[in-house]
């Protein structure tokens, strides 16, 4: 991919990357401070849910909003509106209101990212989308797991962490909207039947919403498992730091594995290894922390690559025109399970106790694995491949499916 393309982006670059520094420590200090206010496991999981609800409600309204006042006035607004969000969890520590503000958290970040990644995809050509989608991915990645540290620069019981956390949104505006010089317009993209999708892709349909599970659970619940587990704040960052970056050293590699051999091969085979780090970590129980954080740098780096391996099954048994509605649809079955899977986990260890962390993310790779391995008896591989989608709406959610089938419309 030529450097120009980086060049021409990096604005956009930087401030999605400040964004997600925003959004990594907001999203690990709600939970660490929530274990340390006592609230009930299952409590936790239902507050952190409730971003992912507001993502879904985000990804279905952002779009006609832009339609409707342009990309700048909606970028602003909403990361202003995020902004303020995180100064009244600060204010008021309680379940209620945190959920509210997590809700509408989930509902902006989903237009950010719908109106900064129209920049990005723009700003793109056939040639070089993928590459720099997968930049793209990367500094969120990066952010994300560089904003852990940010947890050990005061005592989560404090207002300094959110304060932070506010001013980290708000500076994220400062170069994006600046390159927004020239913004096309944009329509809704069109819905598409689920039914259709599924009996075109059983497999790609499942492994993308339980890949919503899984990066949800680690990401809202991670924090809560780690201190649960016995870990202080430094602990919970470097546990959760570990987990995130993990994932950016596979996209690239799996996805390049999967260009040449089956997907569903390399699917079956990521989730497998997963299930076997997660339950080496729930049957050898207590273990040294080093050897804990490597088995947790395993689950990640394989169980992220779980999303744009589906989409890119998905996408090899369409025909182009039929992409720009799938996209979309993909979008919100990843974030229906995430909305799902904290809920899910805070339950599970609120029962079991931490274990069940891991138990459950173990799980679902497993069951996936079986599913998988079924479907490739019943059906053979696609003739034609196109080339790996490295994109993946993390657990705090990016939209790259919807920004894409925005900026074909």
């Amino acid at each position: 991919m030529p450097l120009s393309s980086v060049a021409a982006t990096w604005p956009l670059l930087l401030g999605m990357g400040i964004l997600m520094l925003g959004a990594g420590l907001q999203s690990s200090l709600l939970g660490l401070r929530a274990t340390l206010e006592n609230f009930p496991t299952a409590v936790i999981g239902a507050v952190m849910s409730c971003y992912y609800v507001g993502y879904l409600l985000g990804t279905t309204i952002a779009p006609r909003l832009v339609q409707q006042v342009g990309h700048v006035r909606v970028f602003a607004a909403l990361a202003s509106i995020a902004a303020a969000a995180i100064l009244v969890q600060a204010v008021w520590v309680h379940p209620m209101p945190w959920g509210a503000m997590r809700l509408l958290t989930g509902l902006c970040f989903a237009g950010i990212y719908v109106v900064a990644e129209s920049w990005l995809n723009d700003r793109a050509s056939r040639a070089n989308r993928g590459g720099l989608l997968a930049i793209y991915m990367l500094v969120l990645y990066v952010g994300l797991g560089l904003a852990q540290f940010l947890l050990t620069l005061a005592s989560p019981r404090s207002a300094t962490l959110f304060m932070l956390t506010s001013a980290l949104i708000s500076l994220a505006m400062v170069p994006i909207v600046i390159s927004a010089q020239q913004v096309p317009e944009r329509a809704v993209p069109r819905p598409v039947r689920y039914g259709d999708l599924y009996q075109n892709s059983p497999l790609g349909v499942v492994a993308v919403t339980l890949s919503g599970f899984v990066s949800a659970i680690m990401f809202s619940m991670g924090p809560v498992y780690a201190r649960l587990s016995g870990l202080d704040t430094a602990g919970v960052a470097r546990f959760m730091a570990v987990t995130i970056l993990a994932g950016c050293a596979t996209q690239y590699p799996v996805g390049r594995l999967s260009d040449r051999m089956d997907r569903r091969t390399v699917m079956a085979l990521m989730c497998a290894l997963a299930t076997a780090a997660a339950a080496a970590i729930v049957f050898l129980g207590p273990m040294p922390h080093l050897m804990l954080l490597t088995l947790a740098a395993l689950f990640s780096g394989f169980s992220l690559t779980l999303y744009s391996l589906a989409v890119s099954h998905v996408n090899d048994k369409l025909e182009p025109s039929e992409m720009v509605a799938a996209s979309s649809s993909l979008l919100l079955l990843n974030g229906a399970g995430a909305a799902v899977g904290p809920v899910l986990a805070g339950s599970l260890i609120g029962k079991f106790g931490p274990p069940a962390y891991y138990a459950t993310l173990g799980s679902l790779t497993g069951a996936l694995t079986l599913y998988d391995l079924w479907r490739k008896i019943r059906r053979r591989p696609p003739a034609t491949k196109r080339p790996h989608i490295s994109t993946q709406p993390e657990c705090q959610a990016t939209a790259a499916g919807l920004a894409e089938a925005s900026s074909r419309r």
